[in-house]
């Protein structure tokens, strides 16, 4: 089992789990009901998107590795299938083991919020956990992946973002409100900034193996604009809606942001747990 584990790609687990945090938190003193019922929902909401995330980092694995993109890949530690450690059908294999696990989770989530499968709510929500794991899947594995048409940073935005906050917002509280809008495309912001990141600091090497991300097509210098950028509105909007305890993380962010202009390569590979975790403390802030 230890030679899965690089592939599973651990660090990122917190960020993927900030969406849901921020959104249970703005709806938890709105929902209606108990609190064994609320916490219930908010487990197997984190569970879901803990599984949808490792089923992305294994495909794009598996699917960069098909390409030969990770080949020569100088930036971090090698992944289970570049080590040699992980053949393609054991990486199939895992694929499907948390296809299932995603599955799973998101029919009981979906049944403990609704009760049913059989109502609107029900059937939507069953429609976009499907279109999470195609989502996750296709990032880079398959002949239609999105990753290497730049198209990540919009998957990321709006599966990592919107679907994670807003949908963990309206499985506890039924209804939507702006504030909660807001929020999720504030807290997608950052999320995306660590794909732009890693996708910075693999610059070379993706554009070699043809693979045009957005930062490569930006540049090294637009990419890292483009990043700032994500941070200012991320913060920007928080304070736009009361949300002023998410400033504590503003030193970072500037710290983080000065760091990456000053370095390239394998050197951006360190702020990218900086960056995860922020994120995850960003969407604890805003929901005190």
């Amino acid at each position: 089992m230890n030679k899965y584990i690089p592939s599973l790609r651990l660090r990122t687990l917190p960020l993927s789990m900030s969406g849901i945090i921020l959104g249970s938190g703005l709806a938890y003193p709105l929902c209606a009901e108990s609190t064994t019922q609320r916490w219930g929902i908010i487990i197997l909401a984190l569970l879901t998107t803990v599984c949808l995330q490792i089923l992305s980092n294994l495909s794009n694995e598996l699917g960069d590795a098909l390409k030969g993109t990770d080949s020569e890949q100088q930036g971090r530690a090698a992944y289970g299938m570049q080590a040699g450690l992980i053949t393609a059908d054991e990486m199939k294999q895992m694929i499907v083991l948390f296809i299932g696990l995603s599955v799973a989770f998101g029919l009981q989530l979906v049944w403990n919020a609704f009760g049913t499968f059989w109502c609107m709510q029900s059937v939507v929500f069953l429609l976009l956990g499907a279109l999470a794991i195609v989502g996750a899947m296709t990032y880079t594995l398959g002949k239609h992946n999105y990753g290497y048409k730049g198209l990540g940073d919009l998957g990321v935005f709006l599966f990592f973002g919107l679907l994670s906050t807003m949908g963990s917002f309206y499985l506890l509280a039924h209804f939507l409100t702006m504030e909660a809008v807001l929020a999720a495309v504030a807290i997608a912001m950052p999320n995306v900034g660590v794909l732009n990141l890693n996708n910075v600091r693999d610059m070379d090497n993706d554009i070699a193996h043809g693979k045009r991300t957005l930062a490569s097509r930006l540049g090294k210098t637009g990419g890292k604009i483009y990043h700032t950028l994500l941070l200012a509105v991320c913060m920007g909007l928080f304070v736009a809606i009361g949300k002023y305890w998410t400033l504590c993380a503003l030193p970072v962010l500037i710290w983080h942001v000065w760091y990456i202009f000053r370095h390239d390569g394998h050197d951006l590979d360190i702020q990218m747990p900086v960056l995860m975790f922020t994120t995850l403390a960003i969407a604890v802030l805003a929901i005190l």
